[in-house]
């Protein structure tokens, strides 16, 4: 910088007008970047003398030659010299202010990752712990009262058996997907630009496997989208939203899922007509905790799913809320436009 400003401050002087002010302006914006850039108070003092000296040297009369006997020499080494420490002073107080509010937004982000740990590890405990018990109690039931069942019975165990192994199944999968984001490194998940009417078709498909009652209105622009994302991940997203809402709501009516397409992001949103979240559970509905439905099989919590949804969303650069309406609840996630997806459109 200082190199920067001796040769700005020649072609100023030498090929036009040799205003000795001019080069002690240059001269004084190179200490301020010098202070800016560099740490503690040495580099300022050291670039203040050699400005001084540059200034007496190269453009003070006689030229290349020094002059400490100069009208108000004194004045101008002790303003530069004050200016570089004010500077440094400045600038070093700002990057500790810097320091100290980063670290704590990290701890922050710790902190956060910590309790949504805990609360995993709570509901998983829980969500693992209920079917298992449920899966040795029917299958103990069928060995040892195997030739005293009726038909009915026997068919009654082994169906709670299959239903029980499919959650633990779904749980796992739910619980595979975090693996596949990084949060190490400056891409969390890996995207490619998909089609989203494709993602949202296999997602519906897949969650139709498991359960062939459920009914789904898919609501979406007719014009192409095209999105960059991972698309095992949305999907897993979109199949725990629609699954809580067929078995959370405790309604029979179809669940809407709606697509719209903002200028920066495409919003998806699922939304059931049914009895809806309790409002004391809403804002902390995301974090992990088991949040179980009275009115359904009481090992079949939301915790864990709606908790690796927030983590796949946020992942991507999102956001996901959920709220009450007049007739259910409805949870709607973003998901950010890229400068790819922007070209595409």
């Amino acid at each position: 910088m200082l190199l920067s400003a001796t040769g700005i401050s020649f072609a100023f002087f030498y090929l036009g007008n040799q205003n000795v002010a001019n080069i002690t302006v240059i001269y004084t914006l190179a200490l301020i970047l010098t202070a800016l850039y560099t740490s503690g108070y040495v580099y300022g003092i050291i670039s203040a003398l050699f400005c001084v000296i540059a200034v007496n040297y190269f453009f003070s009369y006689p030229f290349f030659k020094f002059n400490f006997t100069l009208d108000g020499y004194p004045v101008t080494f002790i303003g530069m010299l004050a200016i570089s420490i004010f500077s440094s002073t400045t600038t070093t107080t700002l990057k500790k202010q810097q320091r100290a509010i980063a670290e704590r937004e990290k701890a922050l982000v710790e902190a956060d990752k910590e309790k949504l740990r805990a609360n995993l590890l709570r509901a998983v405990s829980h969500d693992l712990r209920t079917p298992l018990t449920s899966i040795i109690g029917s299958s103990t039931s069928f060995l040892e009262n195997y030739h005293e069942l009726e038909e009915e019975e026997q068919m009654e165990l082994v169906t709670n058996i299959k239903e029980d192994s499919q959650w633990l199944l779904n749980m796992v999968e739910n619980l595979l997907t975090v693996t596949r984001i990084n949060d190490s490194a400056a891409d969390k998940v890996k995207k490619s630009p998909e089609i989203v009417e494709e993602v949202v078709s296999e997602a519906i498909q897949r969650l139709r496997k498991r359960l062939p009652d459920i009914r789904i209105r898919v609501s979406m622009p007719n014009n192409f989208l095209m999105l960059s994302m991972d698309p095992t991940l949305i999907e897993q997203v979109l199949i725990n939203l629609l699954e809580n809402a067929f078995i959370h709501s405790g309604s029979t009516e179809p669940i809407d899922l709606i697509i719209r397409e903002g200028e920066d992001i495409i919003t998806f949103t699922v939304r059931d007509y049914g009895s809806g979240v309790e409002e004391n559970r809403l804002p902390h509905i995301f974090e992990g905790q088991q949040l179980s439905s009275d009115s359904v099989d009481g090992h079949k919590g939301m915790g864990i799913g709606l908790s690796i949804c927030k983590t796949i969303i946020q992942a991507h650069g999102g956001q996901i809320t959920a709220l009450n309406h007049n007739q259910g609840a409805e949870f709607t996630f973003t998901l950010p436009k890229e400068k790819e997806d922007t070209e595409n459109d």
